[in-house]
């Protein structure tokens, strides 16, 4: 009876050992990530990645998956079998897709997402194991322009509802282990907004010479500042050509939202000098003009200031 009760005792736990899932330690090293092109939201990520496993039907040379990549190329591979397991290594170049925050654009902060699975087999035969030894990315020839804040390696359980058409699942989901590496990076933007932003705040300080025309020479006064509407609209537009659509209202859309407004507002005083000066109020019209420059200039500054701090801090 008790010889009876320890094999049992052994066949379950046997059968308990052969259901747990076999386990891939997964380690990558990135060397460069390049191309950026953010209209259409991708890059180019070159990496190192090795696994380590023992179940040799795994075959991730033939069912290695990247889910967001576009394009994977692989460079180089090689497969030993000699020792405990098998270790594979391989050399990528992916394009990968992903989603850009660009509501603080150009002072946004990114992140990367890249992750791998098998795509034969499910959360119940395989799970991967992070290998956390050593750097994972060579930093001299990572995003110019560009600097890493962090460098996350995670594993998790990725669900599909869907059975992929097999018809003995009761219900239609699937659960896939998945590797994760997820790099958050800010952009060094100073150089860059001023490229950017340079236009748009000569266009500004051209119609603000306003108020140090004479108040009855209306011609000047409105072609400058017409003249400086344009260039801002102009400005807009080709900033907004090296973006990717947005829903949301972004800090390029608020700093020439507010500097059109004030060359409308600049428009409107010059209106109302215009008027005083033809009611022979020329002192009235002059010193009208010198308070509205002072407080122009300040409160655009201000807005401006606090605009794109909010945006370096967000």
């Amino acid at each position: 009876m008790i010889l009876a009760i320890l094999f049992s005792c052994f066949i379950t736990a046997h059968a308990q050992a052969d259901s747990q899932p076999d386990t891939v330690k997964t380690g990558i090293y990135i060397t460069s990530i390049h191309d950026i092109d953010f209209k259409q939201k991708e890059y180019t990520v070159n990496l190192w990645l090795w696994l380590r496993y023992k179940n040799k039907d795994f075959d991730f040379e033939k069912y290695l998956e990247l889910p967001q990549a576009k394009t994977v190329t692989k460079l180089y591979s090689t497969i030993d079998s000699t020792g405990e397991g098998i270790y594979m290594l391989m050399k990528l170049q992916c394009v990968m897709k992903d989603s850009w925050t660009i509501k603080n654009f150009p002072f946004d902060k990114q992140r990367l997402w890249f992750s791998i699975e098998n795509s034969q087999y499910d959360a119940s035969s395989l799970i991967f194991v992070a290998d956390t030894v050593g750097k994972n990315f060579d930093p001299r020839f990572v995003l110019r322009g560009w600097q890493i804040d962090s460098f996350t390696l995670s594993t998790a359980t990725k669900a599909y509802e869907t059975g992929f058409g097999d018809p003995e699942l009761e219900t239609p989901h699937m659960d896939y282990s998945s590797f994760r590496v997820k790099v958050s990076l800010h952009r060094d933007a100073t150089d860059l907004f001023w490229k950017m932003f340079l236009g748009m705040y000569a266009a500004f300080l051209i119609s603000f010479i306003c108020f140090f025309i004479h108040a009855d020479n209306i011609d000047s006064r409105f072609g400058l500042s017409v003249g400086a509407l344009f260039a801002v609209i102009g400005n807009k537009y080709v900033v907004e050509s090296s973006m990717p659509e947005a829903t949301s209202f972004t800090l390029v859309d608020a700093l020439h939202g507010i500097t059109l407004l004030f060359i409308f507002l600049v428009v409107t005083t010059s209106v109302y000098s215009l008027q005083l000066a033809k009611a022979n109020k020329l002192k009235q019209a002059n010193r009208f003009d010198s308070i509205a420059a002072v407080i122009f200039l300040l409160i655009y500054v201000l807005i401006n200031t606090y605009l794109i701090s909010n945006a370096k801090n967000g």
